[in-house]
């Protein structure tokens, strides 16, 4: 091991990514090089392959990385292909970790002859979003089956988020032959979450002018674009969320709703609703947040509502803060660490049944802050066990 940490810590590693946004593998890449900066770890930079910036950039410079804005588009491969070349060339990485998906097969094919020894392509989100983006042309349909067999003819490794994810997209997990296929969860700091509650509660139930005496329920996760249950581009269920917290506030008076996400069109529509309902100053569209570790804190309960999820950090973060989770049963159940904190029903299930059983798990005395530590702390999902995995697959073919 100590040969690995030694050879880790000369490495210098370019992730790919969209943006820098508030998502989970964005996230967990910012505490990566925190946890990485701290411990003399890998050198990483960042390529934003939508040439936008992101809510993370300048911690991420402070950090000492180097970003790249380099949009890829189809109507500029050429740029795009002379750029990327470009930039391995010059920095002469020795790996290179695409989050991409499929995408990653055509970044590493512009990238042919000057990529690095290690490429890792990993997938995180759910199908249905590649069902919603790649199903509705041909040409994209062709896309997605290109991009997949050039990930296997130029991939070292292929990473999910969960088992199932990487069986949804195809990959056979635990494939030894090249590329190697097998589950990399995203890893975040626990003591960011896992810590006392009652100066945040207090301090949340002040911000919304909500009585002490409040039961809030907090859902995270970008806003859908269509206000129906059932539609097939809906990922987060957010219309399915706000009318299960409408219906448990008819039921329980005390109860008190917060929705964190993007998607301000929707946000529109949704308050609108809320507005008509008459319940303005109960249900609560608060937008992108970045200090979703206190909301967690404060909060009686998780709503996670999600028809698909490459996993659903999200939950794993909630049981990090003690905080009880209700889901779907559509998430994949590795998110399960603390099990007296998950609750999961199917969505089939009627509203009244789903607010039914969040009022139910919300009754529940709090776990220990303890508990849920030592069970996070010995998982997948801690920034140090997550580092030291990404470290063995880094290293792999370095040695």
């Amino acid at each position: 091991m100590q040969l690995v940490n030694n050879t880790v810590k000369s490495l210098k590693i370019l992730q790919v990514v969209d943006s820098l946004g508030m998502g989970g593998a964005e996230t967990w890449l910012i505490a990566l090089q925190r946890y990485w900066r701290e411990h003399s770890g890998p050198q990483i930079d960042f390529l934003m392959c939508s040439g936008r910036r992101g809510l993370f950039d300048d911690e991420a410079r402070r950090c000492g990385a180097g970003i790249y804005y380099l949009p890829f588009q189809r109507a500029k491969l050429v740029f795009f292909a002379k750029e990327f070349r470009k930039i391995l060339v010059q920095e002469r990485y020795d790996v290179i970790h695409d989050h991409q998906g499929y995408a990653s097969g055509w970044h590493f094919l512009l990238g042919a002859g000057s990529l690095p020894l290690v490429r890792v392509a990993h997938i995180h989100n759910p199908w249905i979003d590649i069902e919603s983006f790649y199903s509705v042309t041909l040409s994209r349909k062709v896309a997605a089956k290109m991009g997949k067999r050039l990930v296997h003819q130029f991939a070292t490794h292929v990473c999910g988020t969960s088992a199932e994810v990487l069986q949804k997209y195809g990959f056979e997990l635990g494939q030894s032959r090249n590329p190697f296929v097998s589950v990399a969860h995203c890893g975040f700091d626990i003591g960011r979450f896992n810590s006392p509650r009652i100066s945040d509660r207090l301090s949340v139930l002040r911000e919304f002018c909500w009585p002490d005496n409040s039961q809030m329920v907090l859902f995270v996760g970008r806003l859908d674009r269509a206000l129906q249950f059932d539609h097939p581009q809906n990922h987060k269920n957010s219309w399915f969320a706000l009318n299960i917290a409408r219906r448990a506030f008819e039921r329980r008076s005390s109860i008190r709703f917060l929705m964190a996400g993007a998607g301000e069109s929707q946000r529109q529509d949704l308050e609108l609703r809320i507005k008509q309902w008459g319940l303005g100053d109960k249900l609560r569209l608060i937008g992108t947040r970045r200090d979703v570790e206190r909301l967690m804190r404060a909060a009686d309960a998780l709503l996670f509502p999600s028809r698909q999820e490459g996993l659903g950090m999200v939950a794993v973060e909630a049981q990090a803060a003690g905080l009880p989770v209700l889901a779907s049963t559509a998430v994949p159940s590795e998110c399960i660490v603390v099990p007296e904190l998950y609750h999961a029903l199917p969505l089939s299930e009627s509203v009244d049944k789903w607010a039914e059983k969040l009022i139910g798990i919300m009754s529940k005395p709090r776990l220990p802050l303890e508990r849920c530590r030592r069970a996070l702390q010995s998982s997948a999902f801690s920034i140090e066990n997550s580092a030291r995995q990404l470290e063995e697959i880094y290293s792999s073919a370095l040695r």
